[in-house]
């Protein structure tokens, strides 16, 4: 059984945009043990409305007897600020009210996680990083700390993400939030505000990260005389208050702000530029009908981090290929770790 952890950062913690949080609460879990030579992390970066327990939602890839084992590894996985899993986010008790932020919590970048991740990394005396993954905003955030902290993560995988949030993921995500803002409740500083307005949100989030093809597979009708109570209407009502009964409206608010904000190249030279700076092995793969992160995204950056492997799935899933397609995805990995490895050897061979 799994059980989650909570590091208490009492300093201030410095957001990008200049504001401050009176110390912050970052939940975590760890499986396995750190091994002597602290070489076995395995780091990964969960996505929008994930939690820490990565053994839970990325099962095939993590678990006993997977690619990454606790056996074998010392896995960790934070819960990004802002979220309801544990760490600091809009329902936390703000220390100059006394009550809860909710739209007085100050919003977050992809940065502010990556830095919080940072403090966990020292807190659990982590100095070097074996392999960093994530997808979709999970993968923002592993590519953002590949590129602040250069030389601390040796592998990196990137999986259905991107180098900056485009135009169309950010429409899908400001059409989720006008669902939200007009639901009164919103506004009524409670901690089930907005939850008719997420339930919309989800539903339409829903038609990003599938397709066509998934829902005529799962949803089509068996019988031809149906008016109405279809399937597909049906799925999306569930999906929608199974959300709600998990999240919050003002996380799903602000954490999706936060990949909104995902752009490698500000305060940089430039995007490309800043993909160039990646040290690490890397390997980026994309879902070839990716809907909400395309898959020109995924080749964008392999082309631009150098040596970077690419690699593309097909799924019947679109987005949520990423959290269903393990078994291709293992295959993908371990090769590209073996080869990482073997490149490791032939490197420190011509050196001595």
């Amino acid at each position: 059984m799994s059980t989650i952890h909570t590091y208490n950062y009492t300093r201030q913690f410095k957001l990008e945009n200049g504001k401050k949080l009176k110390g912050i609460e970052i939940a975590y879990h760890t499986y396995g043990k750190l091994n002597a030579n602290k070489d076995n992390v395995i780091w990964a970066c969960h996505a929008l409305t994930a939690n820490s327990d990565v053994l839970d939602w990325w099962k095939g890839l993590f678990g006993s007897n997977a690619l990454f084992n606790p056996e074998e590894h010392f896995i960790v996985c934070a819960n990004v600020l802002g979220s309801n899993y544990g760490s600091t986010n809009p329902l936390s008790i703000n220390p100059v009210t006394g009550l809860p932020y909710y739209l007085a919590f100050p919003e977050l970048t992809i940065r502010d996680f990556v830095q919080a991740h940072q403090l966990l990394a020292a807190h659990l005396a982590i100095d070097t990083i074996k392999v960093l993954i994530g997808g979709s905003l999970g993968g923002q955030q592993a590519l953002e700390w590949s590129i602040m902290e250069q030389n601390r993560i040796k592998n990196l995988i990137l999986v259905a993400s991107n180098a900056l949030h485009s135009p169309w993921g950010i429409a899908f995500n400001e059409s989720q939030r006008l669902a939200i803002s007009t639901d009164r409740t919103f506004y009524a500083q409670k901690p089930d505000g907005g939850l008719k307005g997420l339930k919309v949100a989800r539903s339409i989030a829903l038609l990003s990260y599938r397709t066509y093809d998934a829902y005529a597979a799962t949803q089509l009708e068996s019988v031809n005389d149906k008016t109405s109570g279809f399937r597909a209407a049906s799925y999306q009502n569930y999906q929608g208050e199974k959300l709600c009964n998990r999240f919050n409206a003002y996380s799903y608010w602000y954490l999706s702000k936060a990949m909104d904000s995902h752009n490698v190249g500000r305060g940089r030279k430039s995007v490309v530029d800043a993909l160039a700076s990646v040290k690490s092995n890397t390997l980026v793969i994309g879902i070839e009908n990716d809907v909400l992160f395309p898959i020109t995204e995924q080749k964008f950056m392999s082309d631009h981090i150098k040596d970077a492997e690419f690699a593309a799935v097909a799924s019947a899933f679109g987005h949520d290929g990423f959290l269903i397609e393990t078994g291709v995805l293992t295959n993908i990995i371990s090769n590209f770790l073996k080869n990482s490895t073997s490149k490791k050897i032939i490197k420190l061979h011509k050196i001595a």
